[in-house]
């Protein structure tokens, strides 16, 4: 009897035991498995923390090409939130007087880069790239209500634009239209839109005394929109913006033939001599040393073609982009 109970209680012991153990077991993988995801999301913010750029890229100069970086600051900072890339608009020439101070990792352009500002940044020991990132047409815009403007030639804007000692008038052009008093907007002299005016157009000869100028494009198109006999030039885009307002004039070109700017006359060069590119320079040691700078070029290049065409200029060939950023990978 006495056997019988001692087995039973050995049966019953071993059962707790091994009841026991089995818990034991149970409990111990789950706390492994446990810490093995603290241990992977560990890694995992990690690894977030390592792709995550922070810090600041300098941007300024042309307000041509404002909309394109504007569109492209806004679509990367979505991705890289601690990244602050502004977009400064202090004209083509203002801008490129930062570049070479240093004060800036990249300088907007609606003109190629002068001889003594390559001259100046070489001097400062700032080596640089050109980019370029798509096509304008310059514009030339005048009142909605004029009624008798159908085309210009370079010539007629030369009349009308270059500074004479006379008040310019509508008449001056063509007898038949208003001797009514033309009233100019045009771009400021630190503007590269300016520049390229004054290149194809005014050629360094001094713009009409009588034209207001201003470096903000915006103010240009208040100043046409609200004068029956404004007219005014500027970027493409922002005729696009305000096509509802305005009147753009035909330019003839060089075959004879009157031709408004669009993205195909822009394209195909038929809007000449008023089509352009548009360009980026960018700090070479600013590409190098700072991550967030590289990684936003990158950007700007790889999304230029669709964002371009989004906010109103003409975007370049595929190759073109696909060279370029062969180049920046080349320069990281």
């Amino acid at each position: 009897m006495k056997s019988f109970k001692f087995l039973a209680m050995s049966i019953m012991l071993s059962s707790l035991l091994a009841f026991a153990a089995a818990c034991g077991n149970t409990e111990e993988p789950a706390e492994t498995n446990e810490g093995t995801e603290e241990v992977e999301e560990g890694t995992e913010g990690a690894s977030d923390e390592e792709a995550a750029l922070e810090g600041e890229v300098g941007i300024d100069g042309s307000s041509t090409v404002a909309p394109i970086g504007e569109a492209v600051s806004e679509e990367f900072s979505a991705e890289q939130p601690n990244v602050k890339a502004p977009i400064g608009v202090s004209g083509t020439g203002g801008g490129f007087e930062k570049f070479i101070a240093g004060e800036t990792d990249i300088s907007q352009a609606s003109r190629p880069i002068k001889d003594e500002e390559k001259a100046a940044l070489e001097e400062a020991g700032i080596e640089f790239t050109e980019f370029q990132v798509a096509f304008d047409g310059l514009s030339v815009v005048v009142n909605k209500e004029n009624d008798f403007i159908d085309k210009l030639t370079v010539e007629d804007l030369k009349k009308l634009w270059i500074e004479d000692g006379k008040t310019k008038k509508w008449s001056d052009i063509n007898p038949d239209w208003p001797a009514e008093e033309v009233k100019f907007f045009s771009p400021g002299t630190d503007s590269g839109t300016y520049d390229y005016f004054n290149e194809v157009i005014l050629e360094d000869e001094q713009i009409a005394k009588a034209a207001q100028l201003s470096e903000d494009d915006n103010v240009l198109v208040t100043g046409v929109t609200g004068n029956p006999n404004g007219m005014g030039y500027f970027g493409y885009a922002y005729y696009l913006e305000n096509k509802d307002n305005l009147k753009v004039v035909p330019i003839v070109n060089e075959a004879g033939e009157a031709v408004e700017p669009t993205n195909e006359s822009v394209e195909s060069g038929d809007y000449n001599p008023l089509s352009r590119p548009l360009y980026v320079y960018v700090n070479n040691a600013s590409l190098k040393e700072k991550p967030q700078v590289a990684a936003f070029v990158q950007f700007y290049l790889e999304n230029a073609a669709t964002l371009a065409e989004e906010v109103g200029y003409v975007s370049l060939p595929e190759e073109e982009y696909t060279k370029q950023l062969e180049t920046l990978e080349g320069l990281k």
